[in-house]
């Protein structure tokens, strides 16, 4: 994973879910905060987490596969940093695509 994608999933996921994290962070202090979180959101009731998984694009499909499995905080908690780093990926790849092919993007 590029450290660019990481420190801006970082960012990205403090704003979003109230993070505590250090100036230097890794993959695993980040899944580890968000497990914690999403425990917090789970223990809150289905309702509100469910409306929260939609939000940010967590496909039902994919939440049905780990609700059932060991651990299911953090293996929701994985689906959550996956999708933002996804995102991160897709703004990236959009945004250089667009400025190379429309010249009034240009700077």
């Amino acid at each position: 994973m590029d450290e660019k994608d990481l420190q801006e999933a970082a960012v990205a996921l403090q704003q979003e879910w109230g993070l505590q994290l250090p100036p230097v962070v890794s993959e695993q202090t980040i899944l580890e905060q968000l497990t914690a979180r999403v425990i917090y959101f789970l223990e809150r009731g289905p309702e509100a987490f469910f409306q929260l998984m939609y939000r940010l694009d967590i496909s039902e499909r994919k939440l049905n596969d780990v609700i059932d499995k060991d651990d299911v905080a953090a293996q929701i908690a994985r689906l959550i940093y996956d999708r933002q780093i996804q995102k991160i990926r897709s703004r990236h790849i959009y945004k250089s695509s667009n400025i190379e092919e429309d010249p009034e993007l240009q700077w």
